[in-house]
């Protein structure tokens, strides 16, 4: 039905208004400037995360950037890499944003659950990786850092509700369990999409 009422309203109509209600929107660029953003993706839980990672990686000029560039992990779970959505275009950002001779800025670890392909494990030296398994605590412990950093870290987390579950607690509560609680992040530091 919306789609339909939407193509039948004429250009220039201002009969539709959107609007961006509270528990709609989570958090905005530049992200209170963390120095370190961590995301957790299961599935199509990636679409924000490609959102905020265009608003982080569009520039590639730090000179010309309004606000530091933080450090970027991403945790991408899916069930075959096949069908990772994005994937190459997550990829392609984890080569061309780590220039030669800079400091990493994006990494991306491909976590893939249900293909019986062995993966290597992670190494250091690339910027993206795909394993076998479920994003754990032992991988978050290694791509984040601690949740001591405080306002320098901010964890974004999108996905099925069994992801939420694992990880912070369901996402329409604001306290924060899971392997996330469990390593002491706190709700101002973790953003539930």
């Amino acid at each position: 039905k919306a789609s339909s009422a939407i193509t039948s309203l004429e250009v220039g109509s201002n009969k539709v208004s959107f609007l961006h209600i509270p528990p709609n929107v989570k958090i905005q660029y530049p992200f209170d400037q963390p120095k370190f953003i961590g995301m957790i993706a299961g599935g199509t839980g990636i679409t924000p995360m490609m959102q905020a990672l265009h608003a982080l990686l569009g520039e590639y000029d730090e000179e010309e950037r309004d606000v530091p560039a933080p450090k970027v992990s991403l945790l991408y779970g899916s069930k075959t890499y096949e069908h990772s959505l994005a994937r190459s275009t997550l990829d392609d950002w984890s080569k061309i944003v780590n220039i030669v001779g800079r400091e990493k800025r994006f990494t991306i670890n491909h976590v893939i659950s249900q293909d019986s392909t062995e993966y290597p494990s992670v190494d250091e030296e690339e910027s993206h990786s795909v394993m076998s398994g479920h994003i754990n605590k032992a991988l978050i412990e290694r791509s984040f850092p601690s949740a001591g950093f405080g306002r320098d870290v901010k964890i974004f987390v999108c996905g099925p509700p069994a992801l939420y579950d694992a990880v912070c607690g369901p996402r329409e509560e604001k306290e924060i369990t899971g392997i996330l609680g469990e390593l002491g992040y706190t709700a101002d530091q973790v953003v539930k999409f």
